[in-house]
């Protein structure tokens, strides 16, 4: 090979045969590399299959199509959410204190007036008890609940007809032109920031471009938790100066959305305790100037309520009612308490719809409310 070579370094041109020579050693060279190659190939063992890939089947043998899990649809997912959400209301909360009191009982008028203890201690409220005990009694009286079993299924029909008011609704998220602006209200403590973190986690997931207006300029820290909720959900959040006018912000982030094309602006506001008047009047203000920035804004007004508040809670959101057009309800912490039973007061008195709950604190712990599918968790038979 060297003498092969020496030509290539001389000044001369190399003769046309020692070049074909050369070239021809060259690719003998590459085919021997190629062929210890393959054979290296050849004689090694085949790598087992993934056990993610084949579920545990040989490379050959065919997969068993009985041991395959089809993936839960939307409604089980949704109703294994519900049912650990509602976890605590059946086994703390009023549902199992009926469940002891009707365990070997005939009904008759001294376990009705028992009912009637149970549910206004209950956080149903004294409007939805007064309800459900005259819709009791009246069908006792026709002797229509000869068993337990039909006083559940009575009370089960109530709350079905009590939510159908305000079943299913969705949060209103689109506008023409754009972009839609979701105004969030609330006090402290009851989840909002969380709330909103996990709203524009969702709509952003599901292609829409979000923006988030951080309204809470009195408090440095609920800016800073806002803004690693958004850097999380991966949608920008506009911040005004610290002590800025709330109000102001938020036309600003409106300004903006409509300038760099957002489908959707989150508006997060103070929280703010509903006895407040001031802090109430502020909140009226946003609401004004939301409408300047964007006619027809705020186009959806979500009250965010901490279900462990119970009949607390209630009493906020006709404070909040007053001040502002609240159009839906979002529940939180719903997972973390016994007092699962206020949807039924908030139904009852406050005709708002319970748009979202709230099941745990992961991004898709934020759930849409079904009606239905909560009344048949809420009275599960499973577990009485």
């Amino acid at each position: 090979m060297r003498y092969l070579m020496l030509p290539l370094l001389a000044d001369a041109a190399p003769p046309p045969v020692v070049l074909g020579l050369g070239a021809l050693a060259v690719v003998a060279m590459i085919a021997l590399v190629g062929y210890v190659a393959y054979r290296l190939l050849r004689s090694a063992k085949p790598l087992p299959p993934s056990a993610d890939l084949l579920d545990g089947a040989t490379r050959r043998e065919p997969l068993d199509q009985a041991t395959l899990k089809p993936a839960p649809s939307r409604k089980d997912q949704e109703k294994a959410y519900l049912h650990a959400g509602l976890a605590k209301t059946r086994q703390e909360g009023f549902v199992a204190r009926l469940t002891q009191l009707f365990a070997g009982k005939q009904l008759d008028a001294e376990l009705l007036d028992q009912i009637e203890e149970v549910l206004f201690r209950a956080d149903l409220g004294v409007q939805t008890t007064r309800r459900l005990l005259e819709d009791l009694k009246q069908a006792s009286t026709r002797h229509e609940l000869a068993d337990p079993a039909q006083v559940w299924k009575k009370l089960r029909g109530q709350a079905e007809e009590l939510l159908a008011s305000v079943g299913h609704q969705p949060l209103c998220v689109q506008a023409d032109p754009g972009p839609a602006v979701l105004m969030v209200v609330g006090v402290n403590g009851s989840g909002k920031t969380t709330t909103i973190g996990k709203l524009a986690h969702r709509y952003a997931g599901e292609g829409k471009k979000v923006l988030v207006a951080a309204g809470d300029t009195f408090r440095a820290a609920a800016v800073d938790q806002l803004e690693v909720w958004c850097e999380r959900a991966g949608v920008p959040l506009h911040r005004g100066k610290d002590n800025a006018d709330p109000a102001s912000v938020a036309f600003a982030a409106i300004e903006r959305g409509r300038a760099e094309g957002f489908d959707l602006v989150i508006v997060d506001t103070a929280g703010r305790l509903h006895t407040n008047q001031n802090l109430m009047e502020e909140l009226k203000k946003v609401a004004r100037v939301c409408a300047k920035g964007m006619p027809g804004a705020p186009h959806e007004v979500l009250l965010v309520l901490d279900a462990t508040m119970g009949q607390n809670a209630v009493k906020q959101a006709e404070q909040f009612q007053q001040a502002v057009q609240v159009t839906g309800i979002a529940l939180t912490k719903l997972d973390g308490t016994a007092k699962g039973g206020v949807v039924l007061a908030i139904a009852e008195a406050l005709r708002l719809p319970v748009k979202l709950i709230g099941v745990g604190e992961k991004m898709q712990d934020l759930r849409d409310f079904d009606s239905q599918l909560f009344v048949q968790e809420l009275f599960d038979p499973s577990e009485r």
